[in-house]
């Protein structure tokens, strides 16, 4: 028989609603939903309310909201209050203080989308997409002031497919990570999981990403290379580049087999090349990439050959070079 537990939950984003869902399947008494406060969204920026906020108000969760909790004594008040056996937090988004660390009997429980210690920090998902890992998963820990740097108590492995995007690893992990944490706090009831420190030699970091990150840097990278940051940075922030000065999005490309084409034998990184209404561009370590459906600055997204036919390229052109 599963132990019934006095949780609360800290969570924000959709990634963190299954496990909220499964902590209430399984019986688990969530006292209280903890997320951030509602942001301005869209273009209207309207005043949008948490997706965790949401799942807690539906099941008749009590839900607070604080900007701030590490000083906060109203809200350290209310949460001692409560005593809960655990506490979990899944992409809240916040650092949970030293006070809160202490206070559950059983710990800070979370649960990371990376098989840590590789991937800690706010994107490990997109960052394994993007540095062509071919193997992810989810891990619990026990939190700790470090980032991510807690005690493991549970990991599951799972592939990542050749053109998976982080889109849709996202759901996946969400879902797949639900039941982790059930098990996890199961095992930490009846004394069967115990915590087993992290190599710390072995970690990597996934940092929150920039717009920065999406630009197409040809000289640098493979068509592999900037392929996996594509898949691993959607849906933002994307891939892109320029053409003679103007923002080129790139929606959907492929890597090619250069000795299929009529390209040139040594060109230039960001060299297009155009061969039967399709659009290719030279990357480092002569590989190319077909660029499949592109969307320039304040025009409409195209398929390469509609793009071609509106728009006289020559075969000097260079994608991310500055106008002329």
């Amino acid at each position: 028989m599963v132990t019934r537990l006095k949780l609360v939950f800290c969570g924000t984003p959709r990634f963190a609603v299954p496990t909220l869902e499964a902590l209430l399947a399984a019986g688990h008494e969530v006292r209280l939903a903890v997320s951030q406060p509602d942001r301005p969204a869209g273009r209207s920026q309207q005043l949008t309310p948490p997706l965790v906020k949401l799942a807690a108000l539906a099941a008749g969760i009590p839900v607070t909201q604080p900007e701030k909790i590490r000083n906060n004594s109203e809200f350290r008040l209310r949460l001692e209050t409560i005593a809960p056996d655990a506490i979990v937090v899944v992409a809240y988004g916040r650092i949970v203080p030293p006070w809160m660390l202490a206070l559950p009997r059983l710990g800070c429980i979370n649960l990371h989308a990376s098989l840590l210690p590789k991937y800690r920090g706010a994107a490990p998902i997109q960052w394994a997409v993007a540095r062509g890992e071919t193997v992810t998963g989810n891990s619990t820990m026990l939190l700790e002031e470090g980032l991510d740097t807690g005690p493991i108590l549970l990991q599951r492995t799972m592939p990542i497919g050749r053109e998976q995007t982080a889109v849709e690893l996202f759901e996946i992990l969400a879902e797949s990570g639900a039941p982790l944490v059930i098990e996890t706090l199961a095992g930490l009831a009846d004394g069967t999981v115990h915590p087993l420190p992290q190599d710390h030699s072995l970690a990597t970091i996934a940092p929150l990403l920039g717009r920065e990150d999406g630009r197409m840097d040809f000289a640098a990278r493979t068509a592999a290379e900037l392929c996996n940051r594509w898949r691993g940075f959607q849906p933002w922030p994307g891939a892109f580049t320029s053409l003679e000065g103007k923002k080129l999005i790139v929606h959907r490309l492929m890597t090619t087999d250069p000795f299929a084409l009529a390209a040139p034998p040594k060109p230039q990184s960001g060299q297009v090349h155009m061969e039967h209404d399709r659009l290719f561009v030279a990357c480092a370590q002569n590989t190319w990439l077909e660029l499949v459906e592109i969307q320039l600055e304040g025009k409409k997204r195209l398929a390469a050959a509609e793009f071609l036919r509106g728009m006289q390229l020559s075969a000097s052109v260079r994608l991310g070079m500055p106008s002329q």
